[in-house]
C-alpha cells in the first residue's frame, strides 16, 4: 500500500488480475441467473417469455452451460491465485475469519442499536466482506456438485442412490434463489447504495473511503507499514517448485471441465420443432357407443320394416342372417347399443290391430282351461306356469324342436305375434304370453 500524498488517486484496493475476475464473475453470475432462474420456474408466464426471448429452452440452457463453464474455470485460476500468494509471497492470508470478526460484528450490532458512540474499524476487509466472500466460494461448491448431478444423472445414480437427484435439485434452486438475494440485497445495499465503492472497476479507493471502511489498516498505513516480501531469490525457488504442480494441476482440471462439458452424458430432453398439424385419420364405419336414452346422432335415420319393439339383441339375429337380413360388410363389429343411431323403430300399429291381451277366451273354446284344476287332463305341464294361463296347450304331448336357433331369445311374440321375422302364431295362440312357449316348444 502507498499513502494518498504520493498516490494522488487513492490507495490500491486491488490489481488487475482482480478486477478481470470480479468482470467474469459478474457476468458469469449474470447469465446463470438471468437462464437459470426461468428454468426453476417453468409454466410461469414470466419465466416462458423470458425464455422464448432468449431463443428458445435449447438456447437457454446452452448459456447457463457456457456461464457454468465459465465460473468453474475462473474458480480454478482464482484457487491457484490464493494458493500463490500464500505458499511463494507468503502474503498475511487477511480475508480468512479470526476472531476479532466476532468482536467487530458484535460492536456494529451495538453501534446500529444505538448503544455504541463509534463504528468499529476494520482492516483490510470487513466481517461482512469475508462473509459475503466465503458465501460464494460454498455457493459455488454447492452449485458445481449439484449442477454436475443434475447434468449428469444416470452417472450419478450409477455411483450414489438415484435419490440424490432430487435432492440435488432442490439444493440447486433453493442456493440460486440465495445467491441471487445475497446480491440483490446485501451486495447491491453495502456497495452500491450505502456507499459507492468503485475500487472493484478503478482499483482504488480514496481517502475518506479508507476512513470509512478499512479505518484500521488506514491506521496502519498511516504509520509506516510496509508488508515484508520475500528475497527475489527465495521467490524464485518457491516458484520453481510451486509452477510445475500448479501447471499440471491447472491443465487437469481445465481438461476435466472441457472434457465434461463437450463430451459428457446428455440427457436433457430436447424440444422437437413445431410440425405442420397432421388430420386424424377416423375409420368411417366406427360410430361411437350410443347412450341409452339419448337422441341419435345420425341426422336421418331408417325405419325398420317391421316392428322390434322389446328388442335390444340385433345380431342375435342380423349378424348371421338367421332371422333377419344380415348385416352389411360395413357393419362387422358394431355392438347392439349403436343400432339406433341409424335405425329407428316404425309407427305404432294401427287400431284395427288389437293388442295382445290376457284375456279369457269364451268358455266353448275347448283350448281354455276354466278352472286351475288339471290333474284329469293327460297333457298338462308338470310346472304350474301354465295352470291359471290361458295359453295352455292341453293337447301337447311333447316339445316341438324349434327350426333355428333361439338362444338368448325371451321376447317370442316380438316375432311371431305378427310373422314379421318368422312363422305368424296360429290363430289358437291368441293371449299367450311368452313365459309359456317352452311349454310346447324347445
Amino acid at each position: 500500500m502507498t499513502k494518498a500524498k504520493n498516490e494522488p488517486r487513492g490507495y490500491v484496493r486491488f490489481t488487475l488480475p482482480q478486477i478481470v475476475q470480479h468482470y467474469a464473475l459478474l457476468l458469469s453470475f449474470a447469465l446463470l441467473a438471468l437462464t437459470g432462474l426461468p428454468q426453476k420456474f417453468a409454466g410461469d408466464a414470466w419465466a416462458e417469455r423470458l425464455i422464448a426471448l432468449m431463443g428458445g429452452i435449447e438456447i437457454t440452457r446452452l448459456i447457463h452451460h457456457v456461464a457454468a463453464i465459465v465460473l468453474a474455470i475462473m474458480a480454478i485460476l482464482h484457487g491457484i491465485e490464493i494458493f500463490y500468494k500464500v505458499f511463494v509471497l507468503r502474503i498475511r492470508w487477511s480475508i480468512f475469519p479470526e476472531m476479532q470478526d466476532v468482536w467487530d460484528a458484535l460492536n456494529t450490532m451495538l453501534y446500529n442499536l444505538g448503544l455504541r458512540k463509534e463504528q468499529p474499524k476494520f482492516d483490510r476487509y470487513s466481517f461482512e466482506q469475508k462473509f459475503e466472500y466465503w458465501a460464494l466460494i460454498w455457493g459455488t461448491i454447492v452449485m458445481g456438485i449439484t449442477g454436475f448431478m443434475l447434468w449428469n444423472p444416470i452417472r450419478t445414480s450409477q455411483i450414489m442412490s438415484g435419490e440424490i437427484i432430487p435432492a440435488a435439485k432442490a439444493a440447486h434452486g433453493a442456493e440460486a434463489i440465495l445467491a441471487v438475494l445475497a446480491i440483490l440485497i446485501w451486495h447491491t445495499y453495502n456497495v452500491h447504495i450505502k456507499t459507492f465503492n468503485k475500487s472493484i472497476f478503478t482499483g482504488r479507493l480514496t481517502d475518506h473511503q479508507m476512513a470509512e471502511e478499512h479505518g484500521a489498516e488506514l491506521e496502519r498505513l498511516r504509520r509506516g507499514y510496509v508488508e515484508v516480501r520475500p528475497a527475489p531469490q527465495v521467490i524464485a525457488r518457491r516458484q520453481r517448485s510451486f509452477i510445475p504442480v500448479a501447471a499440471v494441476i491447472t491443465i487437469v482440471l481445465v481438461a476435466a471441465v472441457y472434457y465434461f462439458f463437450t463430451s459428457y452424458e446428455k440427457t436433457a430432453i430436447t424440444t422437437l420443432p413445431r410440425r405442420t398439424p397432421v388430420p386424424v385419420f377416423v375409420r368411417p364405419t366406427a360410430i361411437p357407443p350410443l347412450i341409452v336414452g339419448t337422441t341419435p346422432a345420425a341426422p336421418v335415420a331408417k325405419v325398420l320394416p317391421a316392428s322390434h319393439v322389446g328388442r335390444t339383441t340385433c345380431n342375435v339375429c342380423h349378424a348371421t342372417g338367421t332371422a333377419g337380413p344380415k348385416n352389411p360388410a360395413d357393419h362387422a363389429g358394431r355392438e347392439d347399443n349403436t343400432c339406433l343411431a341409424c335405425h329407428k323403430m316404425p309407427a305404432a300399429p294401427a287400431a284395427t290391430t288389437p293388442a295382445p291381451t290376457r284375456a279369457v277366451l269364451p268358455t266353448a273354446t275347448p283350448a281354455v282351461t276354466p278352472t286351475p284344476v288339471a290333474v284329469t287332463t293327460p297333457a298338462v305341464t308338470p310346472t304350474p306356469v301354465a295352470v291359471a294361463t290361458p295359453a295352455t296347450t292341453p293337447t301337447a304331448a311333447a316339445a316341438k324342436p324349434l327350426p333355428a336357433s333361439h338362444a338368448g331369445r325371451t321376447t317370442c311374440n316380438v316375432c311371431h305375434a305378427t310373422g314379421a321375422a318368422g312363422p305368424k302364431n296360429p290363430a289358437d295362440h291368441a293371449g299367450r304370453e311368452d313365459n309359456t312357449c317352452l311349454a310346447c316348444h324347445k
